[in-house]
């Protein structure tokens, strides 16, 4: 006679526990998602980066259903450790036109001499009917300055400058002449090497005896 093997009942596990059971060995190869993150914050960069809106303009065209507005930006962008750049947008909505003013700035900075807190000499800049004067100022006198040059100057991380704006008070004229004004200056070693000179050295501390 034939044995007969008595039958073990299994268990009756839910639906969730048998998909589960049936995949525990291929489940480390299944790629987990990823949480959910905003499209934006996944595209911007983070940049420590000053921004600065200087003027936003608005234009108004005349067609047969009525008038079509246009704005245009005029931004400035530094990392106040002497880098400046100065960029404009135009775009049918104003946080557009400040979007892309700020990626034209960025692709313009470009370095100046400047001191740790002012300007080594005085200087004059220019353009169009844009005039700036730019005077190096004593420790604390602070920014004593307006308009399109204030942003040009926090942009470069100057702190103490006297300024004054002689010429058009076009925002862009202004903001250009600044930056022509930015690009004369010339540090003290600069200025021997074009007359083919060196820079003498700095005599050494003498103590006294008491």
């Amino acid at each position: 006679m034939s044995e007969v093997i008595p039958t073990v009942e299994e268990p009756i596990l839910p639906a969730e526990a048998i998909v589960e059971k049936a995949f525990s060995k291929t489940s480390e190869f299944i790629p987990k998602s990823e949480p959910t993150t905003n499209r934006r914050e996944r595209t911007r960069t983070p940049s420590d980066m000053f921004e600065k809106v200087v003027f936003v303009n608005r234009c108004a065209k005349v067609v047969k259903g009525g008038r079509r507005f246009s704005f245009s930006a005029l931004l400035v962008v530094g990392d106040k450790k002497g880098k400046v750049g100065v960029g404009f947008g135009k775009a049918r909505e104003v946080s557009e036109a400040i979007r892309k003013g700020t990626e034209n700035a960025k692709k313009n900075l470009f370095a100046y001499n400047i001191g740790p807190s002012t300007l080594p000499h005085e200087v004059n800049g220019s353009f169009g009917g844009g005039r700036v004067l730019l005077r190096p100022a004593s420790l604390g006198t602070g920014l004593i300055a307006g308009g399109g040059v204030r942003s040009v100057l926090e942009a470069a991380g100057v702190k103490d400058v006297l300024a004054k704006s002689m010429g058009s008070s076009n925002a862009a004229n202004v903001v250009k002449a600044t930056v022509d004004a930015l690009s004369k200056l010339r540090t003290r070693t600069q200025i021997l090497e074009l007359r083919g000179k060196k820079r003498p050295p700095r005599p050494a501390a003498v103590e006294v005896a008491s």
